[in-house]
């Protein structure tokens, strides 16, 4: 009896999850995935769907509060920046309307950036810029793990707080779960306020445990800023075990642009605590101009109507007219950008793809792989960094166009994280990006179609069993 009860609750629950599957307009081949998912793992399938294959877009479970006062203080963003006139960027107005439909930034000129490669360049321009702090220092990360950097900022912070300047942490739930309660604590207990975006908690442990925050920004008195893909890691200046230095890039930026950047962390931090004081719009400022950089911000998130993130890269990669370079450590790219990297090669543009020799996770590096063989065979040029772990998230196209930022070339940045990306107009920064990619190049080992070709057959195993994992990675 009891048998037949729960049998019957789950060939109910069974119904209901296949009509959402139907509802939401996934694709044909991964509705019939999940099907399958469902009425072939007992139990655990169902689990599977809830944790993993939900349509966020479709059903905004994470939508941000938009209230009066938010849209106010977009408006006041908006305000504060200094208008580009489109027609000087005829040949990016389709990106630049993409970008401001989707992520609400328009472009704006007087910026200054300044490329940062590795941690030791970047934790040190980071902290000349924190102990120059007067009024507000904001933080938010993917990973802040404790070390030599998370003491040394303990220090900075409490001597920041005794000069009045108020200090506001983000850190995600999962890529800081090392982070000690300890630290927390002693954080707190100096005046720091700190908080997770999306903590495990076990009402809401199927509904967020595989949607983070991956963004990496750093504001500080609203008038300089940074972002990249550095994570608060020792790993970035003294390496790990493993894998040795990771290597990355990151952006110092001031002018009007900053406004942005300041707007994603204050927005993020509204949604985690519902403290609308953030929101007063008096924390603007005029910017001055500090350079003749044109820019704009891309946020991306499962909150939004559409992937910001994998629209700018497929939007970068079909506007290409001469070449476009891409450097990221998670290539698992999806039938829509692999599509546009192959036709870009195929039409004449020199499309090149760096990733680390090395890998963090070995389903990940066969999974990545797993995609060599259509993209050499469409001659595009795949370059594998020998040194270290390459964590580089940059893209450059014909010296006119380039992006730096957190969001990976896999689903996950696309479809699950909160990402952020700066794109920068301007032909002198395009140029210092590709030189340093093509610097990068003569240390990379390049692989050939006829001999990866001929790889174990045993390595593509390993590539087809990884690549069923690719939703998740």
């Amino acid at each position: 009896m009891i048998f037949t009860f729960f049998l019957i609750v789950y060939i109910l629950i069974g119904i209901f999850i296949v009509i959402r599957l139907l509802l939401n307009g996934m694709r044909p081949t991964k509705t019939l995935a999940w099907l399958l998912v469902i009425f072939t793992i007992p139990v655990g399938g169902m689990f599977l769907y809830l944790m993993l294959g939900r349509n966020r877009r479709k059903n905004k479970l994470f939508r941000l509060k938009k209230t009066a006062k938010t849209s106010t203080y977009l408006e006041k963003a908006r305000e504060h920046h200094s208008p580009i006139t489109i027609h000087e960027y005829k040949e990016h107005q389709k990106l630049i309307s993409l970008i401001t439909q989707n992520s609400y930034f328009a472009p704006c000129s007087g910026n200054s950036l300044k490329l940062l490669k590795n941690g030791e360049a970047t934790f040190q321009a980071i902290f000349e810029a924190l102990k120059n702090a007067k009024y507000s220092i904001h933080l938010e990360y993917y990973i802040f793990e404790e070390g030599e950097l998370t003491t040394n900022l303990f220090e900075l912070f409490r001597n920041k707080i005794q000069q009045g300047v108020k200090i506001r942490i983000i850190y995600d739930g999962i890529g800081s779960l090392s982070l000690g309660k300890k630290y927390i604590r002693k954080l707190q207990n100096i005046g720091v306020e700190i908080h997770r975006f999306l903590p495990i908690r076990f009402g809401k442990f199927l509904t967020s445990i595989n949607y983070r925050n991956h963004r990496k920004i750093i504001v500080i008195d609203n008038e300089i800023a940074f972002t990249g893909g550095i994570n608060v890691s020792d790993k970035y200046v003294k390496g790990d075990a493993d894998l040795g230095i990771w290597h990355d890039m990151h952006l110092q930026l001031t002018g009007p642009i900053v406004h942005s950047l300041q707007a994603v962390f204050v927005l993020d931090w509204y949604f985690i605590t519902n403290n609308d004081e953030i929101l007063d719009p008096t924390y603007f400022s005029i910017l001055k101009k500090t350079g003749a950089s044109t820019s704009q911000i891309v946020h991306s998130g499962p909150d939004a109507d559409f992937s910001a993130a994998q629209q700018l890269f497929f939007s970068m990669i079909n506007e290409a007219k001469d070449y476009v370079y891409i450097t990221n450590p998670y290539i698992i790219p999806g039938e829509s950008i692999l599509d546009a990297l192959k036709v870009a090669a195929l039409s004449g543009v020199d499309v090149r793809l760096m990733l680390s020799e090395n890998s963090d996770g070995k389903i990940v590096r066969w999974c990545v792989r797993s995609y060599f063989e259509r993209l050499l065979q469409a001659e595009v040029k795949i370059y594998l960094f020998p040194e270290g772990f390459l964590h580089s998230k940059t893209i450059v196209s014909d010296d006119t166009v380039s992006s730096v930022g957190t969001a990976n070339l896999d689903i996950r940045s696309f479809e699950q994280n909160y990402e952020v990306n700066a794109v920068i107009y301007d032909d002198l920064f395009a140029i210092t990006l590709k030189n340093d990619f093509l610097n990068d190049c003569d240390k990379s080992i390049q692989l050939n179609y006829n001999t990866f070709v001929k790889r174990p057959w045993t390595d593509k195993l390993k590539e087809g069993v990884a690549k069923i994992f690719s939703p998740i990675l």
